[in-house]
């Protein structure tokens, strides 16, 4: 009977160790740091300084984020020092929420915004954010990559934003080196709204799509590399005039792959005299709007190149311009468009840059 007992117990015993093996490891067990192990995500608990105290202290380590609300009274700050940066990660349904008095005008979420650095080759130079939702509560702004080099932000839902991404002036002579890659935004309406800030150099942006805002990207350094970007106008129709899918004011190159202004008034302005590069980009307007749809607005004469440039005109707009420019005699190139719809004016500034 003992022995009976025993081979049971043996056999009760093997079976719960398969059992463990066959089940998923949870992240602690992976060596994250589980922000919920010590912090609330109620929704109602202000836990900034919570989670900025788990930030500061747990210098290069993964920092996880299950499913939850977290509420921000005020904004969270990575460290750019590679001994001294976090990764922070955040499970699909996990947010990160701006209270409603939020007041403070930094993002919700500022990498490298606690010790500046420039440095590649020491380990943990190569951080970011990913995942998970950023909710701006239509009051605050989103992330900002304020210092460091090769931070990345990924696989990001970010809502309700005045201003979804602001990659600022770098640490390495104003380069920031970011990488932002399938992150959808959505921001809050208002007149000054913007989806992605571009001041600091040589970033990679890709497949994004933004929407409620009236400048989907205001790009102010060269250097940059864009491809299967989808701003799409969703503001209503007042100030639609100057409401832009892509706002070039660099002064220098930025190179353009396949980036769609979807029914804002001016597809892509040129500020300056920018000597950019774009191929297979297009623009789409579903029904006309006053004062005017603009495939491409030059400030001053036309120094870009578009390769294969689609303006699709499909409304009834007082005035469809492929090209507009300030001054004459630029050396820009148009190459294979495709233009159609009704109302197309002055086609004799863009037919003079055509080369087919």
């Amino acid at each position: 009977m003992k022995h009976t007992i025993r081979i049971c117990l043996a056999l009760l015993f093997i079976a719960a160790i398969a059992k463990a093996q066959e089940a998923p490891v949870p992240p602690t067990k992976a060596g994250y740091i589980i922000v919920t192990d010590t912090i609330p995500a109620d929704g109602k608990t202000d836990v900034a300084d919570m989670i900025q105290k788990l930030i500061d202290d747990n210098p290069n380590r993964t920092i996880y984020f299950p499913d939850g609300v977290y509420l921000l009274s005020h904004p969270i700050a990575t460290p750019a020092k590679p001994s001294l940066s976090v990764d922070l990660k955040l499970s699909n349904y996990a947010v990160l929420k701006a209270a409603p008095d939020w007041k403070d005008p930094e993002a919700m979420v500022r990498l490298g915004g606690k010790v500046p650095f420039n440095d590649i080759r020491t380990n943990g130079s190569n951080y970011g954010l990913t995942g998970g939702i950023i909710d701006g509560s239509m009051v605050a702004n989103g992330i900002s990559i304020d210092s460091g080099r090769e931070t990345k932000i990924r696989d990001v839902s970010i809502k309700h934003t005045k201003i979804g991404i602001h990659i600022k002036r770098g640490a390495n002579s104003g380069s920031s080196d970011a990488d932002i890659l399938s992150v959808n935004i959505v921001g809050n309406k208002a007149r000054d709204s913007i989806g992605v800030l571009v001041e600091g150099y040589d970033n990679t942006l890709s497949n994004m799509r933004i929407a409620d805002v009236y400048v989907g990207l205001d790009i102010r350094s060269a250097g940059n590399s864009f491809r299967n970007l989808h701003p799409l106008y969703t503001c209503g129709w007042n100030d639609y005039g100057d409401s832009t899918g892509f706002w070039d004011r660099s002064g220098g190159n930025n190179w353009y792959s396949f980036c769609y202004s979807d029914q804002f008034a001016i597809g892509f302005h040129l500020a300056r005299s920018i000597h950019s590069t774009f191929d297979s980009c297009f623009c789409y307007w579903y029904a006309g709007k006053e004062p005017h749809e603009i495939g491409i607005l030059a400030d001053e004469s036309f120094n870009s190149i578009f390769n294969c440039f689609t303006c699709n005109f499909n409304g009834n707009s007082p005035k469809s311009i492929v090209l507009k420019e300030g001054k004459p005699g630029g050396q820009g190139l148009l190459m294979y468009p495709r233009i159609t719809g009704p109302n197309i004016q002055e086609k004799e500034v863009y037919e003079a840059y055509m080369r087919k």
